[in-house]
C-alpha cells in the first residue's frame, strides 16, 4: 500500500475505497438463498393492484381507520394541551 499524506477526509475516503475496490473480490449469495428470498419478496401483479383498489369496503374501512386514529391523536394531544400549557395568571 502507498503511503500518502491526505489533504482532506473526502481524498482520504476517496482513497479508502479505490483500495478497496482493487483488494475485495466479489462473492455470489448461495442458490439456495436466493431462491427463499424470491418465495418471500412478492410483488402483486398490476391487475391484483388494481382489483384490491376496487374493493371499496376495504378502502373505506382502511380510511376510516386511519382518520379514527388522527382523531384520536389530534384529541389527546389537545387534552395534554390544556392540562400541562401555560396559565396565564
Amino acid at each position: 500500500m502507498t503511503t500518502r499524506k491526505p489533504t482532506n477526509p473526502e481524498e482520504d475516503l476517496d482513497f479508502l475505497e479505490t483500495h478497496l475496490a482493487g483488494t475485495l473480490k466479489r462473492v455470489a449469495p448461495p442458490n439456495d438463498l436466493l431462491q427463499r428470498l424470491r418465495r418471500k419478496i412478492y410483488i402483486p401483479a398490476r391487475e391484483e393492484i388494481a382489483l384490491r383498489l376496487r374493493d371499496w369496503r376495504r378502502l373505506f374501512f382502511v380510511f376510516g381507520g386511519v382518520m379514527s386514529g388522527m382523531l384520536l391523536i389530534v384529541t389527546i394531544a389537545r387534552a395534554f394541551y390544556h392540562l400541562v400549557g401555560r396559565r396565564d395568571m
